[in-house]
């Protein structure tokens, strides 16, 4: 049976991204027993030239660089198509006793939750360092836009806190969640997760996205119902009218930082 190179191109990528996960010695909470920081990940592909990512720009703000403006910047290459580009997108699920022992947290964030959280995001960051190279050695380019110099948190004039590219709207553009009241990413493994991306030059058919609304896998915004994450959020940063990133921030910071560092040894917060 004959496959058509886009999806030859997928198959090759999914492993490559699923082989990392399951092999690498990278992936890795550093604690005693070493145990894997990420569980089997989901992955999928949307086009350069999706419309979203234009809109996120309108939404977000000007600052806000869609995959063409990424690529161009980063290979000084002026004559590159939209259309040319592939955005590839992954989920890196959280394992189950560390989302068995934060569950049981009211407060701080448990041990492995801050490891998966410091340690998870190096994970993450040598994956995409991974995935660029793999590309580029089967003669594609490729960036990973949260590692280039262009990228940086800002403040969008609507939503206060942002940056000049979203993991996690790269994760709903190639259909991989939606966002719940919290603007957490509702993904088919969870919201205890990681997410990452690559833009690509490599032809890719695109992910069918299961939903039509941004909000469609949450309860609350769907059925009127559930809303756990008010009461769940140790800063009272979540009420029925969305998040209070300020409030959000202000926990992570220096509240969980200065907990984590005094009691788990470790830089970073959770």
């Amino acid at each position: 049976m004959h496959i058509d190179k886009s999806a030859e191109n997928a198959i090759w990528i999914e492993k490559t991204i699923k082989d990392f996960i399951e092999t690498s010695p990278e992936n890795t909470l550093k604690n005693q027993n070493n145990d894997k920081a990420f569980e089997m990940p989901l992955v999928g592909f949307s086009r350069g030239d999706d419309p979203l990512y234009e809109a996120y720009k309108d939404h977000v703000g000007p600052f806000y660089l869609t995959p063409l403006e990424i690529f161009t910047v980063t290979f000084r290459d002026f004559g590159i198509k939209a259309e040319e580009l592939t955005v590839i997108s992954w989920i890196l699920p959280h394992n189950n006793a560390t989302k068995a022992d934060n569950r049981k947290e009211k407060f701080y964030p448990a041990e492995r939750w801050a490891r998966g959280r410091i340690f998870g995001e190096e994970t993450n960051e040598i994956l995409r360092k991974h995935v660029v190279t793999s590309l580029e050695s089967g003669g594609y380019r490729a960036v990973a836009p949260v590692l280039t110099p262009q990228f940086s948190i800002r403040i969008s004039p609507k939503y206060g806190y942002a940056s000049t590219w979203s993991e996690r709207h790269a994760a709903y553009a190639s259909g991989l969640g939606t966002f719940g009241l919290c603007d957490g990413l509702i993904t088919p493994l969870g919201k205890a997760m990681r997410t990452g991306s690559i833009i690509a030059q490599i032809p890719v058919s695109p992910t069918p996205r299961p939903y039509k609304d941004h909000h469609e896998y949450c309860l609350f915004f769907t059925k009127g119902v559930c809303g756990k994450c008010i009461s769940r959020c140790p800063a009272g940063a979540i009420t029925e009218a969305g998040k209070n990133k300020e409030l959000c921030y202000k926990h992570l910071v220096p509240v969980t930082k200065d907990y984590v560092i005094s009691n788990y040894a470790l830089d970073g917060y959770g």
